[in-house]
């Protein structure tokens, strides 16, 4: 998925759309107080959930012209693609936003593993309920 605008003009102005942002055909993602939107990564063969992370509007605009995923690191602060240290990338199928446009879905194509403990998903503990407290149970 390859998107052919530059990336000045990716994204509507959100206080310059006319209905409601719900109803909306227009992409006018909502940024939080520090630039970022999250974005949840699946598997498009399976569904599966891979991870969590967060998009810049310049990581959010090079994953539409690229169609590779791109993501700002908040512990790095710094923009990185998806692989280009481990060469588990992320081929982006679909891109989908919720109602109000202040969280985004990946749907991906991924290479090896998601997660950087060599793990296919980043969510591979089940918090349990025990006696002593929340537990984390390997999956």
């Amino acid at each position: 998925m390859v998107c052919a605008m530059t990336e000045n003009s990716l994204f509507a102005d959100r206080n310059a759309i006319d209905a409601s942002i719900e109803e909306t055909a227009e992409f006018a993602p909502k940024f939080d107080a520090a630039g970022l939107i999250p974005a949840a990564v699946t598997d498009a063969a399976t569904g599966q959930f891979l991870m969590l992370a967060y998009m810049n509007a310049e990581a959010l605009s090079k994953t539409l012209l690229t169609g590779d995923a791109w993501y700002w690191s908040r512990s790095r602060q710094k923009l990185w693609r998806k692989g280009e240290s481990s060469g588990n990338s992320q081929s982006v199928r679909e891109i989908r936003t919720d109602c109000d446009q202040d969280a985004i879905l990946l749907v991906v194509d991924q290479s090896g593993p998601a997660c950087h403990t060599n793990r296919r998903s980043c969510f591979y503990r089940i918090v349990e309920s025990s006696e002593a407290g929340a537990v984390l149970k390997f999956s």
